[in-house]
């Protein structure tokens, strides 16, 4: 019985220092595989923040829609306070993956006003109604919660009086259109400056300057 017991062989171990060997060869050939799948994942997430960003250009109530990875949408109706001025307009945008805080978009922007006040070069006021149908291009830097964009186009319009003699000018043509706005966000809290101004001045009731504060809720 005890004869029996000292012939089994038992089985044989690797030596210590071969088995630590060993654990520590697997452990270092799975750290590049854990390392690229780190990278990609932050790679991931850094591009879906951005994507979900908006740009600098992004005007309040404006609807934001994406088409593939790069491309952003954004339309919104256009009305003055004095109501006597309404339209839309339409923004398609990008931001470089090399220039992660610049956007550039492009803007088509139309407008129909009735019955706006006019002194006509005679000196007699009468009232007009206008259309304008515009293209911009835009430009855009985000630095942190700051934003700041320039944009710079052709308008064509055209124009009838409803009241007096028409005046000089009034049937149409074609006139620039330039403007800028940035906007600062603290807290959750936005506030927001644009300007535009078109270089015609029978759309001078087209040029305006806003300033706004958005709160959370």
């Amino acid at each position: 019985m005890n004869t029996s017991m000292r012939n089994r062989r038992r089985p044989r171990l690797p030596p210590r220092g071969l088995a630590s060997r060993l654990a520590l060869l697997a452990a270092l050939s799975t750290m590049p595989l854990a390392v690229q799948a780190t990278e990609q994942e932050e790679e991931g997430e850094g591009k879906e923040g951005a994507a979900q960003e908006n740009p600098a250009y992004f005007y309040q109530g404006a609807y934001l829609t994406s088409i593939g990875e790069s491309l952003r949408l954004l339309g919104d109706s256009v009305t003055s306070l004095d109501g006597l001025t309404s339209g839309f307009r339409l923004t398609a945008g990008f931001t470089p993956y090399e220039l992660p805080l610049l956007d550039i978009g492009a803007e088509i922007d139309y407008r129909e006003s009735e019955e706006v006040p006019l002194v006509a070069s005679q000196g007699d006021s009468q009232l007009v109604d206008t259309t304008s149908l515009g293209g911009s291009l835009l430009a855009g830097l985000r630095l942190g919660n700051f934003g700041v964009y320039a944009k710079s186009g052709f308008a064509s319009w055209q124009g009838v009086a409803v009241t007096g003699q028409p005046g000089v000018n009034l049937d149409g043509g074609m006139t620039r259109v330039n403007g800028f706005g940035a906007h600062l966000a603290v807290s959750g809290v936005v506030g927001r400056l644009q300007y535009e101004r078109f270089d015609e001045p029978s759309l001078e009731h087209l040029n305006h300057v806003t300033a706004s504060i958005h709160l959370p809720f």
